[in-house]
């Protein structure tokens, strides 16, 4: 459902979520998120144009959140990497259609509202304190491999 960068995101602000008062650097964050470092790059740079993080460079550097898990929504998260697509016009181009949808793609664009209506009512703060002891995050990796 959700791309693989919007996923690589999630991952990645999930992390600093759980570290909210420490910078971490691209290579901690993609060495607990398994997210290929030259493409966390990416995703942490349309994270920071976003305004969702920043980036502090030299000693003691490393990226942060703007605001507090709690004011973070899943969906802002995936709207800065990867917005979910709505369909306001005909996606065949049928000109009779236009902006008055067919029962099929009035549906299909119900159910994105619907989940982004969903991620909209969830902070990373919520993930993050889910009961369980899954976290949203990738093991640590083995060091052999």
């Amino acid at each position: 459902m959700l791309s693989q960068t919007a996923e690589y995101a999630l991952r990645a602000m999930a992390h600093l979520a759980s570290l909210p008062e420490e910078a971490q650097t691209a290579q901690q964050i993609a060495g607990q998120t398994l997210v290929p470092l030259p493409y966390l790059s990416k995703v942490l740079q349309l994270l920071g144009k976003a305004g969702l993080i920043s980036a502090q460079r030299g000693l003691h550097g490393g990226f942060r959140l703007l605001r507090l898990p709690t004011e973070i929504t899943i969906y802002e998260v995936v709207q800065a990497v990867d917005p979910l697509k709505r369909i306001t016009v005909c996606p065949l181009a049928i000109a009779t259609h236009g902006s008055n949808l067919c029962p099929l793609h009035r549906q299909l664009d119900n159910a994105v509202g619907q989940i982004e209506e969903s991620f909209r009512s969830v902070t990373l703060a919520e993930v993050l304190s889910e009961p369980g002891s899954n976290r949203p995050l990738c093991a640590t990796p083995n060091p052999a491999v």
